[in-house]
This record gives structure tokens, C-alpha cells and sequence, in this order.
């Protein structure tokens, strides 16, 4: 049984069912289940639990159970929020294969808008993740439409081509400029890029970035997901980079494919600070997710 106010993860777990209930559950007759909440900022859809008071104990294979699409909740990755003791909260992300992952902008938008549902923050917040410290300030619209901006890291390193961007926003990216958003294969030309030893040893989320008539449209795929998403904030920050050193600018509309975001920054001499997303967050529904 959990025991409370402790975490208990498991990154290295590829076990079997079988072989997690032996060894993680004292009781192996009495189901387990997990409260959560289910959102999406842009589609980018992620499970959110709520650990602030409560011990939970998650493996690699129980998180791939759930981000499934077709035998679990279904999502893009999985949000715990922790308590921090510097801060209102602390993310913790995982992707939708159950590795714990770097920093993911529209999961840290949603995760704030969960945080202030469930009454743990007000309308500002700061909260800590693995790639540093994000103030995010937080509007509810509706019943469950949240408008949320949240400060990214500031982009002090890139590497620039006439046709690509190379750049770390809380995630790498790799941007390509095409000339075409709709016929690109975003799956198979994606996985080329994600997996170029030559362009990163550990693998980049890759946006292919269309400029239509000043209207700077997206298309992601992610790495961990391993397929298009239908958005990704660390990708729209840096695609809206991207479009600020090829076309100018510092406020920039980016579309996704059914959303659109905005990220402004302060430009200083070729470094971007004070970069801010800001877009939907929706609440979706809650549920409590049951495994033996």
C-alpha cells in the first residue's frame, strides 16, 4: 500500500504487469487507481495529477499505459504537479513513452491553469521545472478555458542557417523553413532530423515553419512522442524565434493546427529575453484511471 507524503519513481521500469504488481504492491488482489485530470493547450493533450499532498507511485510502463491512445486515457505526455519548498510548485513532465523528458511549454501552461483548478495557486504563480524557475499568470475564461502566459528561459545560444535553427527553448528544436504545410510528410522527414547524429547525439523535436503571407504557421513532431503533435510550446517559442531572425519582429502569432499561440520577447543584440507564450489551456475531463 502507499504510504503518505513520499514520491516514488521508477525511470528504469520496463517491467512486465505482472512482475510491477509483485514488486511494487503489497496487495495484489485490491485494485490500484490514480485521480487525474485530462487537458489540452492547443491539442496538446496531457494527463494531470496532483501529488502536492498526496504519495503516488508511477513506473516507465504504467505512464505508457495511460498516455496510450487506444487502451489508456490517451495523451501526449503525463504532468505530476510536486510541492517545492521555494516555490508554489514544482512540474515534473513525462512523454507519452514513460521517460521523464525536458521542459514542455504547453504542459507547463497547462499545468498551471490544473494548479489553479484545483485551488493550489491564484491568478500568478511561480513554480520551478527541470529547466529553471516560470512565472505564469493565469485567466479563467470559462467554465474550463484558462488563458495562460508563462515566462520560457531565455535563449542566449543558437545556431542559425539560411534554411534551419538550431536552438534550445526548455527543449531542443530543430526549425526548418519549407515552402508548403500541407503536403510534407512532418512523420518521416521529422524522424530523419530527430535521429541526425550530425545535428544533436541525443535527438531534437522538430518544427517545419511556413511563413504565409506573414502568418507563421507549424507543424511539430515531437521526439518521445515519436509522431506529429498537434502543437508544442517549446516548438512554437521556437519557431516565433526563428521567424523573429528570418522576417523581424518581436511579438509573433504562431498557428498550430488548430490553435494559435503568441510568444514576445526583448530582443538585445541577437539574444531573446523576457520570452513569454501565452494561449489556450483547456480542461477536459476528470477521471480516476484503475489498474490491477
Amino acid at each position: 500500500m502507499f504510504k503518505k507524503n513520499h514520491y516514488f519513481y521508477n525511470q528504469n521500469s520496463c517491467q512486465s504487469n505482472k512482475v510491477l504488481k509483485q514488486n511494487t504492491f503489497m496487495n495484489n488482489s485490491i485494485n490500484q487507481s490514480i485521480k487525474f485530470s485530462k487537458f489540452h493547450g492547443a491539442g496538446n493533450d496531457f494527463i494531470m495529477i496532483n501529488a502536492i499532498n498526496d504519495q503516488i507511485l508511477l513506473t516507465e510502463e504504467l505512464i505508457y499505459n495511460m498516455c496510450d491512445r487506444r487502451t489508456g486515457i490517451g495523451a501526449d505526455g503525463l504532468i505530476i504537479l510536486l510541492p517545492s519548498d521555494n516555490y508554489d510548485f514544482k512540474m515534473k513532465y513525462y512523454n507519452c513513452d514513460g521517460k521523464e523528458s525536458t521542459f514542455c511549454g504547453n504542459g507547463g501552461r497547462c499545468i498551471a491553469a490544473f494548479a489553479h483548478r484545483q485551488g493550489i495557486i491564484n491568478d500568478k504563480a511561480t513554480y520551478e521545472a527541470v529547466d529553471g524557475i516560470h512565472n505564469v499568470s493565469v485567466s479563467l475564461i470559462s467554465f474550463n478555458e484558462y488563458h495562460v502566459e508563462l515566462s520560457m528561459c531565455d535563449i542566449l545560444s543558437y545556431k542559425l542557417e539560411e534554411n534551419s535553427l538550431l536552438i534550445d527553448t526548455g527543449s531542443p528544436h530543430y526549425v526548418k523553413k519549407i515552402n508548403n504545410w500541407h503536403d510534407i510528410d512532418v512523420n518521416a522527414e521529422g524522424a530523419k532530423i530527430r535521429y541526425d547524429k550530425n545535428i544533436s547525439k541525443d535527438g531534437v523535436n522538430v518544427d517545419f515553419l511556413l511563413n504565409e503571407d506573414g502568418k507563421i504557421r507549424i507543424r511539430t513532431y515531437e521526439r518521445g512522442v515519436e509522431n506529429e503533435t498537434l502543437a508544442c510550446g517549446t516548438g512554437v517559442t521556437a519557431s516565433a524565434i526563428a521567424a523573429s531572425l528570418w522576417f523581424g519582429g518581436n511579438n509573433i502569432d504562431v498557428y498550430t493546427q488548430i490553435a494559435k499561440l503568441n510568444v514576445r520577447f526583448d530582443k538585445i543584440e541577437g539574444l531573446f529575453k523576457n520570452v513569454i507564450l501565452s494561449g489556450p489551456a483547456t480542461h477536459v475531463f476528470d477521471g480516476i484511471f484503475i489498474f490491477a
